[in-house]
């Protein structure tokens, strides 16, 4: 504890750290409170909730920390950013002069650029996509239903999506951990004091003494959830490297300077991607099979779209596993890195450098996918599971799944750049044995 308390006057009294965290902390509080501002002509009272929406709906509303049921300026958050930057992720892949422009700074900031233009272009359909929405809901939360009305509401929802998107890239340029990421995670940290209360509510309602051993119990299982996620952000494959030497007077150095000697492949580099995926391909075959008048049809709709049913967890563990392999397959070239090393004079001891360097990194990365995979799709299917315990939907949402895959992440990632800036100022890290170590950010994965 000594250890931790002064780790804490460490950080404080580092002032660039200082203001860097007050910075992030001031940005998340406007994001917070806008959240809470609700667009103009909407009469809040009589909004539904939704807090039983799953699927694509409740993703939105994850994502954008609750704001999409309030009706809120932030409604659409920043998922449409983050669907910009998945569509030009692929394009990357997909078009030769796109991926040649990633390899230089000024391509790079003319893609950032595009993927502004994209972000504006999808948040415009969005916009009128959720109009749509409130009008299905709730006729009379809108006050006054006409045309300049759905045009106010458009612009107001994409100025809010783009001063979202700006809080994002100001919180990573100026303060600490990566801005879109910490957006995400503040929503949803936001929704967890809420569904604790309705927890605890809905468990001491059936008796005081057992109402709170049920709760404790569930606490400890969320804790050990919570190691697990751990183990799986952080597990790696390291491959050995070495590098040719060359002669240089009496001495021979390296190549290549560092002290690293390995090639890290994590466990799970798809991240949370899989299990979004996941969730949307569920979404959509019962939204089209939701509008036949066949009772089959209808029942087969329910299925796939309650978390507690057999039917939708295999079906979605499957989708999770397949989509995590074809992410990682497209996010993750074992050719590129054979060549990289290759010109670098690196290579893998007792194997030879180009095709076969590409073949075993390949090889490895298949086997370990596997584990991570099915370890993934548990995880994902763990919240339609604890719904099922007697646990509330808002609780059980954080056994697991997209919530807490996501925040376990961004916060080791912001721990790890904390603990870089100690260390470069020779002060001890956030940990006595060991190194926090990060993974790829929401914004780039997400």
């Amino acid at each position: 504890m000594k250890k931790f308390i002064d780790t804490l006057k460490n950080i404080w009294s580092i002032d660039e750290l200082k203001n860097r965290i007050i910075f992030t902390l001031t940005l998340l509080l406007v994001y917070r409170v806008g959240c809470h501002i609700v667009l103009p002509g909407i009469n809040p009272n009589d909004l539904s909730d939704g807090s039983s929406q799953n699927g694509l709906l409740g993703l939105f509303n994850m994502f954008a920390g609750g704001a999409f049921n309030k009706a809120s300026i932030f409604a659409l958050g920043i998922m449409p950013y983050i669907s910009a930057s998945i569509a030009m992720q692929l394009a990357q892949i997909a078009i030769p002069q796109l991926q040649k422009m990633s390899k230089e700074e000024s391509g790079r900031k003319k893609i950032t650029l595009i993927t502004r233009y994209v972000t504006v272009a999808v948040t415009l359909f969005q916009a009128v996509g959720y109009i749509a929405y409130l009008r299905s809901q709730n006729g009379n939360a809108i006050i006054q239903d006409n045309f300049g009305w759905m045009l106010s509401t458009v612009v107001v929802l994409t100025t809010g999506t783009l001063f979202v998107m700006w809080l994002g890239e100001k919180i990573t340029d100026k303060g600490i951990g990566n801005g879109t990421s910490l957006v995400i995670t503040a929503g949803i940290i936001a929704r967890l004091p809420h569904s604790l209360v309705q927890e605890v509510t809905s468990k001491f309602a059936k008796g005081a003494a057992s109402g709170l051993l049920i709760f404790l119990i569930e606490i400890a299982v969320m804790i050990l959830i919570i190691m697990a996620i751990i183990m799986l952000v952080q597990g790696t494959r390291r491959i050995p490297l070495n590098y040719a030497r060359r002669i240089v007077g009496a001495s021979s150095v390296k190549d290549i300077s560092g002290n690293r000697d390995f090639i890290p492949i994590k466990v799970n580099s798809a991240g949370v991607m899989p299990i979004i995926f996941a969730q949307a391909m569920l979404f959509i075959p019962s939204t089209l099979v939701g509008f036949a008048e066949n009772d089959t049809a209808q029942g087969l709709a329910k299925s796939l779209s309650d978390p507690g049913s057999m039917w939708y967890n295999i079906i979605y563990a499957v989708l999770v596993i397949a989509f995590t392999y074809l992410y990682t397959a497209l996010i993750f070239n074992p050719t590129q890195m054979a060549d990289d090393l290759k010109r670098n004079n690196g290579f893998i001891p007792g194997i030879k450098p180009g095709d076969d360097t590409a073949n075993y990194i390949g090889a490895i990365m298949d086997r370990i996918t596997l584990p991570g995979a099915i370890f993934l799709a548990a995880l994902g299917i763990l919240p339609g599971l604890a719904g099922q315990m007697d646990i509330t939907s808002g609780f059980a949402s954080f056994f697991g799944g997209t919530s807490m895959l996501i925040m376990v992440g961004v916060v080791l990632d912001t721990l790890q750049q904390i603990e870089s800036q100690l260390l470069m100022r020779h002060y001890d890290g956030l940990m006595k044995t060991g190194r926090i170590t990060g993974r790829q950010p929401v914004a780039a994965s997400v």
